[in-house]
């Protein structure tokens, strides 16, 4: 009896750990609805408020743009179809571009604003393709908005109560999202997944490590260790003082991706000066479960870039619909003046590259060198960088045009 007591006790432990993480309710977010108030839902492209956290003591509500093949017309009610979740960035909002494009993957999709506010209703050109009202339109501020995302909410709001964190809200708004997006009849609750751009990366991070009930996740450009290395937020965080360590066990996704257990996908550029090489492979680094990677040479940093890759979706089809696995790059290996990968991988590979550079100084300035490898059925045969190359990798690209990349290698 006192064994099976221990145990008992052990397991409610386990528990109680896993759900108590940072300032959230984890378990409030993921098994309560939240109310929802329908504003449009005559167009393609719906419109929709839903509850969020209190902020200044006040309940508030988060603006969201919601479409599926459904919405769109051309699938019939009762049909279910796979969840994706869109986060967008700093001087981001919904953008009902990105849920007509997921919609048209025959997925139900959600994009929240995180500001507090709401942009226009879209239009749409002759074709029914819904224009970036998102990027050029009027943004009004809701009434019970939850804070800003400006760097004051960001950073200097940490200390003392939460609900007047950014990160908080972010996070608990995204879940929130996911949570009533699973309610929907057409969507199938369990094959979800989230993706998201710059700072929507960055909660794509914590969430995918708070939320498991995600199958995939995709943060472009965003990571963690953002107080270490060249990045541009390191500043900020710097200025918090005796309040950094706070925030960077709060809020920095390199404390809490040790977590993560939802399968990741990585997808960055090696020039980026907001999420730096040196910080994405650190936060890569500390996740325990599954990862995969990519890297392309001079990726420009914005929204349309940030969701274009096609690798994301077919990432996510293969978590979430049953499609085929992108190439899974084993650990390079120096053989003489080459390298070699072995590629586990379903498609054919088509063709492969060494990425290199040699310059010193910022990050976001270096100039990369990239040389032709050879394919050879699963295996990848480069030639070795040279010796003044101090951050290499090697991209592989299969027949559906789809490109991973091995781990980025920084030399001391």
């Amino acid at each position: 009896m006192k064994h099976v007591t221990a145990f008992l006790l052990s397991v409610l432990y386990t528990q109680l750990y896993a759900e108590q993480v940072g300032p959230w309710d984890i378990d409030a977010l993921k098994n309560k609805v939240p109310t929802v108030n329908w504003i449009d839902q005559t167009k393609p492209i719906h419109s929709l408020t839903y509850g969020g956290e209190k902020y200044k003591d006040q309940d508030t509500e988060v603006f969201a743009f919601y479409a599926s093949p459904i919405t769109l017309g051309v699938a019939k009610p009762g049909t279910k179809f796979p969840g994706i979740v869109c986060i967008h960035g700093g001087g981001g909002t919904a953008f009902a571009e990105w849920v007509q494009l997921w919609a048209k993957r025959r997925y139900a999709a959600i994009a929240m604003d995180l500001n507090g506010s709401r942009p226009p209703e879209p239009d749409f050109d002759a074709n029914g393709i819904a224009r970036g009202n998102g990027h050029r339109g009027v943004r009004v501020r809701l009434t019970k908005g939850g804070p800003a995302h400006g760097p004051v909410e960001k950073f200097d709001s940490i200390g003392g109560d939460t609900s007047d964190d950014w990160p908080f809200h972010a996070a608990a708004s995204v879940m929130r999202a996911h949570t009533l997006l699973r309610s929907f009849p057409e969507v199938d609750a369990e094959h979800t997944a989230v993706t998201g751009i710059s700072w929507g990366g960055y909660t794509s991070c914590l969430v995918a490590s708070l939320d498991d009930r995600f199958k995939a996740a995709v943060p472009v450009y965003g990571c963690g260790f953002l107080h270490e290395g060249e990045s541009v937020q390191k500043p900020s965080i710097d200025k918090l003082r005796d309040r950094k360590a706070a925030w960077v066990k709060e809020y920095d996704p390199g404390s809490l991706l040790p977590r993560c257990h939802v399968p990741i996908f990585f997808v960055n550029g090696t020039n980026d000066i907001h999420y730096v090489l040196d910080s994405y492979m650190k936060s890569y680094a500390v996740v325990p479960g599954e990862k995969q990677m990519r890297i392309q040479v001079n990726m420009p940093h914005g929204h349309q870039p940030g969701w274009a890759p096609n690798e994301i979706g077919l990432f996510i089809d293969s978590k979430c619909r049953g499609g085929k696995a992108l190439p899974v790059p084993g650990e390079p290996v120096i053989k003489g003046d080459q390298v070699e990968v072995i590629c586990k991988t379903v498609t054919a590979l088509k063709s492969a590259a060494m990425n290199y550079t040699t310059d010193s100084g910022p990050r976001s300035k270096r100039k990369w060198n990239t040389v032709a490898a050879t394919v050879s059925g699963d295996v990848v045969t480069a030639s070795k960088p040279p010796v003044e190359a101090n951050t290499w990798f090697i991209s592989i690209t299969d027949e559906r045009g789809a490109m991973v990349t091995t781990p980025v290698k920084i030399l001391p």
